[in-house]
């Protein structure tokens, strides 16, 4: 039975079997030009342009080993700054090339161009870049809006109400069925019967957690945020916006047309992209096709028993080959309360309910966009750039995984029950859901300075 890697962005328009990152231990250097740059596209029957890298939406893959380094001359031909993030990649000592906009450096300008310098450590498996700077993470790489993505953040932002919806998600770049002026042009991967693939899969959607499957295939889950985990053989999977699955799929049923299809995971109030996206699974040989191409049974969009069945059965791989560090000597406890809040507008003039301004928070503090990025304030000794008082807990206790009002103050006791925590074999990611009224703890060392941004999207 042979082995096929295919690199497929599922990139819901936010899908996007994407640029991943694929990680393979010899240290080989690479280089690689990325011209961002505005580019016309038709889907959903209209047509627009957007930014994006190369021309290409999903943009290019880079392709390295495990200890490699690659050069990425970023060259800037929008009309507003733009920055890369290589996420999940450590970057050892070497945050100046981590890309987040006005943490670890000012925007590209216009017009201009600057080389990152991406050092791999021991990441193995799929890992992404993207934009990451305001939203143009949404075409470099996500979702499809018709609309322009920079106007669309740029007025949520004025009014302080919610960001107008994506429009739909896609596989590869394509919205697929059942989205308008979309079958024809559905991406697809094909397979010849008896061979096993490798796919490679990133959640590249702006906000939504996703369910994926293929309609009459299981597959096997091997790696997750670019580390090995023990096998999941699943019929689905639940997906979290910046998480890499990878993925071995054997092509063992009747050869036919099946549905590869993503639909979201939302367990939350605030509105959301109800629409689905789909590919299709296209066998080699001669057969006739069906009248009815089958499609995948996924989970209820508000199935919250399906999503952490999945979730649950993540695990590190924890062998001799691929060991687990599991920090057990705890110096530092922080708690953060993850929230939206609504900051009070005079006269309810604001875009957000009750005419209030929406504003996501940690621990009750929003983040202010500086003039100048973090890391150079920091390392210039610069102030009035930043604080550093963030706080360790929230500023008052409430029920902090229940109905969450204003009129109830809470004695603060939490712990969160640390006699179920996983010490043995607990996943290595660089990016994790946190249920709406749930909670989820993490423990890292503290070993590489300059390279922790702690961000949130709800």
């Amino acid at each position: 039975m042979g082995l096929k890697n295919m690199s497929l962005i599922l990139g819901f328009l936010g899908f996007v079997f994407l640029q991943g990152l694929l990680v393979c231990t010899a240290y080989n250097v690479h280089n690689y030009s990325f011209i961002v740059k505005n580019t016309f596209f038709e889907r959903l029957c209209s047509n627009k342009t957007m930014l994006t890298v190369n021309g290409g939406f999903p943009g290019p893959t880079i392709h390295v080993r495990k200890g490699d380094r690659a050069y990425v001359n970023v060259h800037n031909e929008a009309s507003y700054g733009v920055t890369i993030h290589w996420h999940g990649v450590k970057q050892p000592r070497n945050p100046w090339s981590d890309g987040p906009e006005n943490i670890t450096q000012c925007p590209i300008k216009p017009r201009k161009n600057f080389t990152y310098e991406v050092i791999f450590s021991d990441e193995e498996g799929t890992l992404w870049w993207h934009a990451h700077s305001d939203w143009t993470r949404a075409t470099v790489h996500g979702e499809w809006f018709k609309g322009d993505v920079k106007e669309i953040i740029d007025n949520a932002t004025a009014t302080g109400g919610d960001p107008t919806l994506s429009d739909a998600y896609t596989i590869n770049g394509q919205p697929g069925f059942p989205n308008n002026c979309s079958n024809d042009t559905s991406y697809k991967l094909t397979v010849e019967y008896g061979k096993t693939y490798l796919l490679r899969l990133v959640n590249a959607v702006m906000n939504e957690e996703m369910f994926f499957g293929i309609a009459k295939h299981n597959f096997t889950v091997v790696a997750h945020d670019g580390a090995y985990i023990k096998p999941v053989t699943t019929s689905y999977i639940m997906i979290t916006p910046g998480q890499t699955m990878d993925i071995l799929l054997t092509a063992n049923q009747s050869p036919s047309h099946y549905y590869i299809a993503a639909t979201p995971f939302f367990d939350s109030n605030a509105p959301f992209d109800s629409t689905n996206t789909s590919a299709i699974l296209q066998y080699t040989g001669n057969y006739t096709l069906p009248s009815s191409i089958p499609y995948p049974t996924l989970p209820n969009v508000t199935d919250q028993d399906a999503a952490d069945n999945f979730t649950t059965r993540i695990r590190s791989l924890a062998s001799a080959e691929h060991p687990i560090n599991v920090p057990k000597n705890i110096t530092t406890q922080i708690f953060i309360a993850v929230s939206v809040n609504q900051i009070l507008c005079a006269n309810a003039s604001c875009g957000g309910p009750n005419g209030n301004r929406l504003a996501a928070s940690l621990n009750n503090v929003s983040f202010v966009t500086p003039s100048i990025d973090i890391l150079q304030a920091y390392y210039r000794s610069l102030t009035g750039v930043f604080e550093s008082d963030f706080p360790n807990q929230p500023p008052y206790a409430f029920n902090f995984t229940g109905d969450v009002g204003n009129n109830t103050l809470w004695k603060f006791q939490c712990y969160l029950s640390p006699s179920t925590y996983n010490l043995n074999d607990p996943p290595e990611v660089n990016t994790f859901g946190v249920p709406k009224n749930g909670w989820a703890t993490i423990r890292f060392f503290a070993n590489n300075p300059g390279n922790l941004s702690l961000s949130h999207k709800i």
